[in-house]
């Protein structure tokens, strides 16, 4: 049957933690104690879904950061600088995560709701499998505990935007084909994961990187500033390539059943 066959979920800002908001943080804190560098939440938020360590390495790359950093220290950010600050992220990170592990939402309804279907759900992460863990021990005592959890630093391959944890997925839960793979995600990095793993996209705008605000954040916009910070992550992700762009994870089984009747049709993504 040409149907849905799993999901690939992302975590923070797909499933939990709304906004984004534990790796965002931990980021400025990791520069500013390593090095006592200062990096904006915005900055941080640039390569958002990415493992952590190409992370920090596409942030010393971009040219505003590299050339403070520069003037700071008179050179490059080096290779050595990076496993640094990531040293001195990962106990930060590991701390923050199971703070922010409850589940979005009704995610867990739409979650459990499209599981009775027979809708397999996996997940990958750009977190490393030690932060992983605890957000996955976490997350679990809330109720969430997907089919499968790849991380970025399982595969020898590497991590996003390659396909590589994506495709993992697809060999863990023994799915038929990635055209029956519908990839979650809201970050650039992620959907460019699913597209390069030859997967249905579906992107995530409010809840997660793309605005980046938290709930009480969001909740206390005014209805103009919404439309103007969503249109943008909608076009964000969109430019990204993602097929379909809905708010949450309440809007996950409606693109699921135009993706299906696609399918159906003989499409594929």
């Amino acid at each position: 049957m040409q149907r849905v066959e799993a999901l690939v979920l992302d975590w923070a800002g797909t499933v939990v933690d709304y906004g984004s908001v534990a790796p965002t943080t931990i980021f400025v804190e990791a520069f500013e104690r390593a090095f006592d560098f200062e990096l904006s939440l915005q900055e941080a938020r640039g390569p958002m879904g990415m493992g952590k360590w190409d992370h920090i390495r596409a942030l010393g790359d971009t040219p505003e950061i590299g050339a403070r950093w520069q003037a700071q220290f008179g050179r490059a950010m080096s290779d050595r600088d990076v496993d640094h600050i990531y040293r001195t992220f990962m106990p930060l990170q590991k701390a923050k995560v199971s703070e922010r592990a409850a589940p979005i939402g009704n995610a867990l309804e739409v979650i459990e709701g499209l599981r009775a279907t027979g809708i397999k759900i996996g997940s990958c992460s750009g977190y490393p499998r030690e932060v992983m863990d605890v957000l996955q021990s976490a997350s679990a005592r809330q109720g969430y505990a997907p089919d499968c959890v790849v991380c970025s630093d399982d595969l020898a391959a590497g991590s996003r935007p390659g396909p590589w944890m994506a495709l993992q997925n697809v060999i863990e839960l023994g799915v038929s084909s990635v055209k029956h793979c519908v990839k979650v995600d809201d970050s650039t990095p992620g959907i460019q994961e699913g597209l390069n793993a030859g997967m249905w996209t579906v992107g995530i705008s409010v809840t997660g990187n793309a605005i980046g605000l938290t709930e009480e954040e969001w909740g206390a916009c005014r209805e103009a500033r919404k439309k103007e910070l969503r249109d943008a992550a909608i076009a964000k992700l969109s430019r990204a390539g993602a097929h379909y762009v809905v708010d949450s994870l309440a809007g996950l089984p409606q693109a699921i059943d135009t993706i299906n009747q696609r399918l159906a049709a003989g499409e594929r993504p």
